[in-house]
């Protein structure tokens, strides 16, 4: 009996042996998975970081234009003012030379007047002589 008691527990041990490595092998390959997990959470958590820092350079470089355009417009609407200045400059530069015009057209008025009255006055003065008209 002995020999089967011995049997038995060579057999018994045997089981538990194989029981183990199988408990071994699940557990290695468990092990596996959660280190194959913990790779491509790593992976993701790179990737991720890196999505975010891609994504702030892209709202710093968004904002760099988005200043750039600001002093352009600001540019254009100090150009739009300088033409609407120059355009009023412009406009009463107009209304001076018209105004330099009509009073040079007035002078010129009066001062042919006074030599059509001169004029007059030195035929009248001929005819009061007696002397005839072509003669100077």
């Amino acid at each position: 009996m002995s020999d089967i008691s011995t049997e038995r527990g060579r057999v018994e041990a045997e089981r538990v042996r194989e029981s183990a490595e199988r408990e071994r092998q699940s557990v290695e390959q468990a092990r596996r998975q959660i280190e194959e997990f913990r790779v491509e959470a790593e992976t993701s958590r790179i990737a991720a970081e890196q999505f975010r820092v891609r994504t702030e350079e892209a709202r710093e470089v968004s904002e760099h234009y988005r200043r750039e355009l600001e002093l352009v417009r600001e540019e254009r609407e100090a150009l739009r003012e300088g033409a609407e200045d120059a355009r009023h400059a412009a406009e009463d530069a107009r209304h001076a030379t018209i105004a330099a015009v009509a009073s040079t057209a007035e002078a010129l008025k009066t001062n042919l007047a006074q030599m059509q009255f001169l004029e007059d006055a030195r035929h009248t003065l001929r005819k009061l002589r007696g002397e005839p008209d072509g003669v100077q």
